[in-house]
């Protein structure tokens, strides 16, 4: 799995056991700011975005065992079954942390980050190796103090800097860079509809 970490015992366990458990797609949703949703079946028939399941100890649970199969579908394996997971935003949500970096709505570091992104809404996506994350918008006024205008970064981007940037044509626009540490990484355009192709997964998985 890409998402480096290992499954609970209990669950590799009972995948050797009952290896033909059929998969389980629409239940399960996890929401641009982080949150897990059960969608039962009215959620699912009035495309609500379901209830935030709360439970530490289920939230720990799906968190350790969140990985994603070769077509790029995310899901939770739930004992012997795979719950997939219909995707808002991008596989992961980053939150900007107190030591000034990012972690992962799964509690776990982003990481380096490698490559950044902005989209028509003005949110930021963050990507660590193959890990993707677009900020959940509560933070991202914390963010706008990374943002540096400019050819070479020189200037610390203004709330007009940023409108002018977001507006303009790809070809007349002024270079906008994300601050990591001493490091600026030049911002990529992402539309928000190209999100998933870009990166390889599929929001809304089924079978």
């Amino acid at each position: 799995m890409v998402y480096d970490k290992l499954m609970d015992e209990i669950v590799i366990q009972a995948m050797a056991k009952w290896p033909n458990v059929p998969y389980c797609y629409g239940w399960l949703a996890l929401d641009a700011r982080g949150a897990w949703r059960m969608r039962d079946e009215r959620a699912q028939a009035n495309h609500l975005s379901g209830d935030r399941i709360n439970n530490a100890a289920l939230l720990g649970f799906i968190n350790r065992n969140y990985t994603h199969d070769e077509q790029g579908r995310w899901y939770f394996q739930n004992g012997p079954q795979r719950v997939y997971v219909d995707i808002e935003a991008t596989p992961f949500i980053a939150r900007a942390d107190e030591q000034g970096g990012f972690s992962l709505h799964t509690d776990a570091p982003l990481g380096k980050i490698d490559r950044v992104w902005m989209n028509e809404d003005g949110l930021l996506i963050l990507q660590s190796g193959d890990i993707v994350a677009q900020i959940d918008d509560r933070d991202m006024a914390q963010c706008l103090g990374l943002l540096r205008a400019g050819a070479t970064g020189e200037l610390a981007a203004s709330d007009d800097n940023l409108m002018a940037w977001l507006s303009a044509s790809p070809e007349d626009e002024t270079p906008l860079h994300f601050r990591d540490g001493d490091r600026l990484l030049p911002i990529q355009r992402i539309e928000r509809s190209n999100v998933a192709a870009q990166f390889n997964f599929t929001a809304h998985p089924r079978a």
